[in-house]
Parts: structure tokens; sequence; C-alpha cells
């Protein structure tokens, strides 16, 4: 049996005829252009006397990182693409969920990295630090851009020196921030491809009605449990029953849920959050296996950038303390405030848990849409 061609010898290893000169062809270093990717990493320090050793690292972290943005970008991209079409084939949801697995993979890598850059004590920061001003991680451009095109909503982000966060950025870069802002966000898209889930049809299945009654079998069951209860524990009880009726109002009554999206407090349309709640209960369902495993991707892009920034503001106390960034912020203060909800873009997919009701009382399905969802199709149809 031959052995599997390795795609790093050369053709002449191979066996291979070579067509053309020695100088035209391709090889490892001039297709990934390793001599100029070596290049870009200019300690500053040098040009400032003495090269600090550290410096080379906290460059390659950073330039990683960037090019692990774009990468990112070219995914988030793609997948808007396809979500913004009229009709969202089944084959392109498996691509999408692809897709979004590769952002979340990269993202762990992301956050693992930090460790790496730790390893740098704030002694050997301090032999290069003071050159870098103004120069901040707040300039990075395509952070900026994939938190507009994931969907980050002006109004949630924290200001920087009281003034918009694109002030920072280079005035090219400033109108390819706003441009992203313009179209529709990946939010959006995921909005507007919920609020067609099929099974939410007033005059079909009409899961929410269903639903209701759902949470109020599942009250009754809470009630009579916490009436067979001593005195000592029964008030307190019924005042969580009664609390857990508001909450689940909240989400049936759309009223109630506009003035939480009008407050801030949730993000998507009350048509989307039924959708998202109908293929979280009945994701067992063939027809939701890739729609369930979207959303729980979506959720895990927001908490893989949340562990980011998490690791990233422990990082920056543990370097420079309380002192001032080096682009003029007030360094981990600030950045500590970018650790709330706010910065969640898909913090209704992770407050679903609050509303779901127990198995056994999810509404059965009827036989003719039982039929409906036992195929492998779009959601969107």
């Amino acid at each position: 049996v031959p052995a599997m061609s390795c795609p790093y010898l050369n053709a002449a290893e191979e066996g291979e005829r070579i067509v053309g000169s020695k100088e035209s062809q391709i090889s490892y270093g001039s297709y990934l252009k390793v001599a100029e990717l070596l290049a870009l990493q200019e300690l500053e320090s040098a040009k400032h006397g003495d090269a600090a050793h550290d410096e080379l690292l906290f460059i390659t972290i950073h330039q990683v990182y960037e090019l692990w943005f774009k990468q990112i970008l070219f995914e988030v991209d793609s997948v808007a693409t396809m979500f913004n079409a009229e009709y969202l084939e089944e084959r392109l949801m498996l691509k999408i969920v692809s897709r979004l697995t590769r952002v979340v993979e990269i993202l762990k890598l992301l956050v693992n990295q930090v460790m790496i850059l730790e390893t740098m004590t704030p002694l050997d920061f301090m032999e290069f630090r003071d050159v870098l001003a103004p120069a901040s991680g707040f300039q990075s451009m395509q952070f900026r851009l994939l938190e507009n095109k994931l969907g980050i909503k002006p109004q949630s982000r924290v200001k920087y020196h009281q003034a918009e966060y694109t002030s920072a950025l280079m005035p090219e870069e400033q109108k390819k921030v706003a441009d992203a802002a313009v179209h529709p966000t990946l939010l959006d898209l995921v909005q507007r491809w919920l609020e067609r889930t099929p099974g939410l049809e007033a005059d079909g299945f009409d899961f929410w009605g269903k639903y209701a009654q759902a949470t109020k079998a599942h009250l009754a069951e809470q009630r009579a449990k916490a009436a067979h209860l001593p005195a000592a524990d029964r008030e307190q009880a019924l005042r969580d029953v009664e609390f857990a009726e508001s909450v689940y109002q909240s989400v049936l009554e759309q009223e109630k849920h506009d003035d939480l999206v009008k407050s801030g407090d949730r993000r998507m349309s009350h048509q989307a959050i039924k959708g998202a709640m109908m293929i979280f209960l009945y994701r067992d369902e063939p027809l939701f296996h890739l729609p369930f495993s979207m959303l729980t991707l979506l959720q895990e892009i927001d908490a893989q950038l949340m562990k980011w920034r998490h690791n990233h503001v422990t990082m920056v106390q543990r370097m420079i303390g309380n002192k001032m960034g080096t682009g003029g912020s007030s360094g981990y203060q600030y950045l500590r405030s970018t650790l709330s909800d706010r910065y969640k873009v898909f913090l209704d997919l992770f407050n679903l848990s609050t509303f779901i009701v127990p198995r056994k009382f999810i509404p059965e399905l009827d036989e003719k849409t039982r039929r409906r969802f036992q195929h492998h199709g779009s959601v969107s149809e």
C-alpha cells in the first residue's frame, strides 16, 4: 500500500515530474511569504536604545491576534451572507454550523493565548511600555468590526474618554467600522430567521398558545407542592411561584417583552424569542437538530469573547495595576466595565433557560406537525 502523500515534500521526493524552473516553482516560504512575515516584528524599544527582550513576544502575540481576527471576520461575513438569503437551504445550515464551530475554536485559542503573554512579568513589560504610547489595543479596528458585525449596539458600549468608541481609530478605520454598523448584523439576520420558525402559526400548531398553557400547568403543580409544605416554608414557596409567574408573563406578553427591549434588557423581537424557544424545546426533532446546534454556537461565541475579556482584564491588572493605559484610558478600570451583559450579543439565548418548562409539560406535537418536523429541511420554509 503506497504511503500517504505528504504536502510538505517537494515534487522530486514524490517521484513526480517538476515543471518549470526552480525559481518559478512555489515553495512553502514563497506561498506563505515567510520572509516578509518574519520581517514585520520591529522592536520599538530598539529604536530608543536597548532592545527589550520581551517586546518580541508582545508584538508576536498581538500580530497573531490580528491574523485570527481576520479569519473570524471572514467566517462571520460568510455566515451573514448565507443568512441574508430569502430561503436558507439545509445544506447551507450545515455550512453555517461548521463555520461557527471554527470561529468558536479560534476564540478558544485566543483565550488561551493570554496565558502565553502572562509569562512576561510587570518588570519585563516596563522595559518597553513607555515607548508604545499612545498606541493601544483599543485601536484594534478588526476587533471593533467583529463587535459591530456580531451586533453590539452603540448604546451598549462604555464610553472611551467620554467619547465614541471610534474616536481612538484612524479616520480611514473609522469609516470602515461605521460602514459595518450600517449593514444588518448577525444578530439582525438570526432574528429575522427565527421569526420564520415553522410551528408558530396561530392557525397551525400554535406553539405559543400551547406554551402558555404549559407554563400554567407547571405553576399549578408548583402551587400544589407548596400547599403541602410546613407553614414555616409554605409562604416563601408560594411567593416563589408568584415570582415565577411574573417572569413567565414577561416573555408571554408582547407588551412587557417590548418594554424590556426598549430598556436594553432584551435584544430580539418577541416573534424571534418564540422561534428560539420552540427550537430549544423541540431540539430532538430532526428539523431542529442543526438550528439548535447553531444557536448553541452563537452562545458559545459570546461566552468565549467574555472569557477573553476577563482574562485580558486580569492580565492588565497584573501588569500595570491601576495605571492609565498607553492609549490614555483608565486601563484596568475601563476594561473591567466591559465585563457585563451589555457586551453579550446573544443575551436572549442565554436567558431562554429562565422560561423553559420541564419535559413533561412540553406540548405534544400533533401528527401533522410531527411529520413536518421529521425531515431535515429549512427552518425558514
